[in-house]
């Protein structure tokens, strides 16, 4: 017995260094890793070396496309925790009872840089959390600030044109450029107000807040819907930098966020997100002064209350950057039943526009890389293409089927009904209620002397660079119109005259 038993350990320890030989793509041992197979010592290298080709050709594939925006991002996993029952308003299982655990991971990133660029730019900060639902994947797509620039997707390849490199230097982003472009969008005021001020530089990813951006529906078994905007909340204390504390820092490190991410799970520190919703039914619209689907506007704590419906912690980081991180793949349109999208135009456009990037940098079946895989069983006839990796058998690949009829739709996940327009029109046309100014002066009295000086001191360094005085004038006007002193003190710190900008004010 004893020898047996000595003859199994020495085979389980052969099996064990055998498991470290290198081996090729196929499984086959490597004879030598550091030496290309040539015509005796000194002759041409052969193309029969099999290994070394594989492994040059593998090289060559190691890059795949970037993403055009959110290129620089860090990651980490961890968990949600339901605060309670909303069944009552969705329909979405993860929120069906207090206490209801659900994975997810989430993706922190800066929005308008290349990938390697430093994380102490001033740009928003996009946190994207995808939830893996037992009713398949959701992505709660988001970013730091609570608006954004645009509400129409149609002007977001112009915009992102705007905030990218010249196609003429090739250089870095150029205010001459962003503020040329928006100094036609009076509904970026608010945006700006928000960027420019110290939350435009959020110290780390730990410490700062999240937003949905968007509304959203929840829509409960009933088909009755109620309109939603998202708020992640962090326990750590919510921290930014000045511009100058980005430059110091900057000197030094461009990946701070990413390394301060990592170590603090690595100690054990897990950073916890609380969320928030706010809530509102489709009657209350009217008798707002702005648009609630419009991006460019917050709800205001009056108009709609926080209301608790979980809390996140990460907990563990990645343990392959590129396959759990850099191929994370994130949509608006990755929803479950329960959550459907607003007539936001801006949300609508993304619903088509970041899918359709997964599928360019990462194949159309991008669902299927581990990472982005869904927990529960996937049923879809939808096949081949590259990396198909999904197990499908049988003869029967579509549905309805005679053959195999358990293969069913269900009809209480249908999609709600609108409850937006009667009767149903197309047009091309700005939206009711544009309301541009006003959130962007009540933010703007909302801060600290110390924030409004801040934020006095960048905009008017972007605009002091400015060679077309007009984009200048345009752009004060804007600000003007939200707050007659945020207007007046970026008059005097930009050199124009009240003259210069009253051509550009708004008609009422």
């Amino acid at each position: 017995m004893l020898k047996k038993s000595v003859m199994m350990s020495a085979i389980f320890a052969t099996s064990l260094i055998q498991a470290q030989v290198l081996t090729t793509n196929t499984g086959s041992p490597v004879g030598s890793n550091q030496h290309s197979k040539t015509i005796g010592n000194n002759g041409q290298v052969l193309l029969e070396d099999v290994h070394l080709i594989e492994k040059l050709a593998a090289f060559d594939r190691e890059r795949i496309p970037e993403r055009v925006v959110h290129a620089r991002g860090a990651g980490a996993f961890g968990e949600f925790v339901a605060a309670a029952d909303f069944s009552d308003v969705t329909m979405a299982d993860f929120l069906s009872q207090a206490g209801k655990v659900t994975p997810l991971l989430v993706r922190f990133s800066t929005v308008t840089h290349q990938q390697g660029s430093p994380e102490t730019y001033r740009d928003p900060r996009g946190f994207a959390v995808k939830f893996y639902t037992e009713q398949g994947n959701y992505d709660l797509v988001g970013n730091n600030l609570p608006v954004f620039f645009i509400r129409d997707a149609i002007k977001f390849p112009d915009m992102v044109h705007a905030f990218k490199p010249s196609p003429l230097t090739n250089g870095a982003s150029d205010p001459n450029r962003v503020f040329d472009f928006f100094s036609n969008l009076p509904e970026s005021t608010h945006m700006f107000t928000w960027l420019f001020s110290d939350y435009g530089i959020p110290a780390n990813f730990r410490q700062m807040e999240g937003n949905g951006v968007h509304a959203y529906k929840w829509v409960n078994a009933k088909g009755e819907v109620t309109y939603v905007k998202y708020k992640w909340v962090p326990r750590q204390e919510v921290k930014n930098l000045t511009q100058e504390e980005a430059n110091a820092i900057q000197a030094t490190s461009v990946e701070h966020a990413t390394l301060d991410l990592y170590h603090a799970i690595d100690r054990k520190e897990y950073p916890v997100w609380d969320l928030y919703v706010q809530m509102l039914k489709r009657e209350d619209f009217d008798a707002l002064d702005f648009n609630p689907v419009d991006v460019t506007k917050i709800w205001p704590e009056a108009v709609a209350k926080s209301v608790k419906v979980g809390t996140m912690t990460l907990n563990a980081n990645p343990t392959n950057y590129f396959q759990q991180v850099e191929q994370a793949a994130f949509a608006p349109s990755t929803l479950v039943p329960g959550i459907e999208p607003s007539e936001d135009k801006l949300l609508q456009g993304r619903m088509f526009s970041y899918a359709d990037t997964q599928r360019h940098r990462l194949t159309g079946n991008f669902q299927q890389i581990p990472v982005n895989s869904a927990k529960n069983q996937v049923n879809t006839y939808n096949q081949n293409g590259y990396m198909s990796l999904r197990p499908q058998s049988g003869d029967v690949n579509y549905q309805p089927s005679t053959t195999k009829p358990e293969v069913v739709d269900d009809a209480k996940f249908k999609y709600s009904k609108s409850e937006f327009f009667t009767p149903v029109s197309t047009t091309q046309h700005v939206i009711d209620k544009e309301n541009n100014f006003k959130q962007a002066g009540e933010l703007y009295r909302s801060f600290s002397k110390k924030d409004q000086d801040n934020l006095i001191k960048n905009l008017s360094g972007a605009f002091n660079s400015i060679k077309n005085k007009v984009i200048v004038h345009k752009m004060v006007a804007y600000f003007y119109q939200a707050d007659k002193d945020y207007g007046t003190r970026l008059l005097k710190a930009t050199n124009v005259k009240l003259e210069d900008i009253k051509p550009y004010f708004e008609q009422k």
